[in-house]
């Protein structure tokens, strides 16, 4: 529950804060002009701001099909954003775990060291904590059993990572599809102006070209920006995959110099 109002909180700053964007640029292109030209003086052509020039083509490639592309971008950037963030907040410091869990046990024991783990953030200290929650020294091949539940819980982390990039390859698939969609209908418009007419002019078949090409440009750039986001969070979940592989191998070592010890 707290990831979907997290997913919808940030869809709705983003979905909003361009329509803010558009409303104030519209409000400032219809305020009059309060500068007085001077007779004989030719005005001169004003550079046309960046955002203005994207509202505009995104009025000329039509409201449906650029809302739907749009729509694609902000709900795959809210997925991303999010996964970034979960991601991040996973990513700890192995060695100093380890060190933490090596001395609790040495001190007080799997309860110790299993109250280190509680309190630790991240998939490495939940691993290590089904790993010490299993301990038991009277149960013979103890090791084997422990390293079997830390590599099973390890899989449930991997798959709790991955959560959501499945839709983000969605909204990379969908959104030149619906570029090339409307691609396909700006054409057949261009050619029902000529059929109207009875003859070809540019003029006549500009407008559905132009639909054509602003919808399927939009729909590559969202795509586009959606897989730079994809392949950085698949990136940073091979990463933290590696490290808690590794900080697997050193807690399962620890627990058997502690069993050693002990016994």
């Amino acid at each position: 529950m707290k990831k979907l109002f997290s997913l919808l909180a940030i869809s709705g700053m983003l979905f909003f804060g361009s329509a803010d964007l558009f409303a104030q640029e519209e409000a400032t292109s219809q305020a009059p002009a309060t500068e007085n030209v001077q007779s004989g003086s030719q005005a001169q052509p004003e550079e046309v701001p960046i955002h203005k020039a994207i509202k505009t083509k995104f009025i000329e490639g039509g409201a449906g099909f650029m809302a739907s592309v749009l729509i694609c971008l902000i709900l795959g950037l809210a997925i991303a954003i999010e996964r970034i963030i979960y991601l991040g907040l996973s990513s700890t410091n192995n060695k100093k775990l380890l060190q933490k869990v090596e001395d609790a046990l040495n001190e007080g024991g799997i309860e110790a060291a299993k109250e280190v783990c509680k309190n630790t953030r991240g998939p490495v200290a939940s691993i290590f904590y089904q790993g010490l929650d299993r301990y038991d020294d009277k149960k013979e091949n103890n090791i084997d059993l422990i390293e079997k539940s830390v590599v099973s819980y390890g899989s449930v982390q991997m798959g709790q990572m991955e959560s959501g990039v499945t839709w983000i390859n969605l909204f990379i698939a969908l959104s030149p599809m619906l570029g090339f969609m409307g691609t396909v209908i700006g054409m057949i418009q261009a050619f029902d102006s000529i059929e109207q007419a009875g003859d070809v002019s540019a003029s006549l078949v500009a407008a559905g070209i132009k639909v054509a090409l602003i919808t399927t440009v939009t729909g590559l750039i969202a795509a586009i920006i959606l897989q730079v986001f994809c392949n950085y969070i698949l990136s940073k979940i091979e990463s933290i995959t590696n490290d808690m592989e590794d900080a697997s191998i050193s807690f399962i070592d620890i627990l058997v110099k502690y069993q050693e010890k002990n016994n």
